[in-house]
């Protein structure tokens, strides 16, 4: 793998910030050298628990955190959830969960911890740097394989109140969205990335980006992970349309 050209980090073109967490030593060292190969990337620090990646998370400030789910002391979700800020600690970087286990309820999980992307340990290298590439842009991300089936079960398992916002509110952020905003989410929602969104609608990506952003600001939304579960929380699409 070659690194991309010049500016593609994280901020004015500096590398993107990684903090590794996970309690296999061979593990984080596999995932070091993945990433150091690439021009934009840089780890900052090594976690083997849960508590210590608070804690270097906190000293470190790195972009994005590799969480693994499973580990001694404090796991990675509560991690999650304090990186994030979800438990008062303030904002956070983006988190990307890495686990073994296919499992639906770490998803979930990991989903209201507030982690901004979920992948399996089983993919591949490419598959890994580009998830660090798209969190540090602000993006969300899933396994591909979970997409679509693991979101409409997520839909499924959560009230209508949804994410801490109330009906009202969210009625209300949703009528400040354009109707061309709101094609758009309805196609986020169904798990369309930009370029299949371009396609479906007639426009260029960089219109799209720049209508997901629109969209993530006006609902007060993190990520594009955060507007597909708000999207199925608040009835702007069903499970299973």
């Amino acid at each position: 793998m070659t690194g991309p050209a010049v500016g593609a980090g994280a901020e004015g073109g500096r590398p993107i910030r990684v903090l590794l967490a996970d309690d296999h030593h061979l593990v984080r060292t596999g995932f070091r050298v993945i990433l150091e190969v690439e021009d934009d990337i840089e780890v900052v620090g090594e976690a083997a628990d849960g508590d210590r990646a608070v804690a270097l998370t906190r000293a470190t400030r790195p972009d994005v955190v590799l969480m693994d789910v499973e580990m001694p002391g404090m796991d990675g979700l509560e991690a999650t959830r304090q990186i994030t800020g979800t438990a008062g600690a303030g904002p956070g970087p983006a988190v990307l969960i890495l686990t073994t286990f296919n499992r639906e309820d770490y998803l979930f999980a990991a989903l209201r911890a507030g982690a901004g992307g979920f992948l399996l340990k089983n993919g591949t290298p490419e598959e890994l740097v580009e998830a660090v590439r798209v969190l540090a842009r602000g993006d969300g991300l899933l396994a591909p394989e979970l997409t679509r089936t693991v979101i409409t079960a997520f839909a499924r398992s959560v009230g209508p109140a949804g994410a801490g916002r109330t009906g009202a509110d969210a009625r209300a952020a949703l009528a400040a969205l354009t109707p061309r905003e709101h094609e758009v989410l309805v196609l986020v929602a169904r798990g369309a990335s930009n370029a299949e969104v371009a396609g479906t609608l007639g426009l260029g990506e960089a219109t799209v980006k720049t209508h997901v952003s629109r969209v993530l600001t006006k609902l007060g939304l993190r990520d594009r992970v955060q507007a597909v579960i708000f999207a199925y929380e608040h009835g702007v699409v069903q499970p299973g349309g």
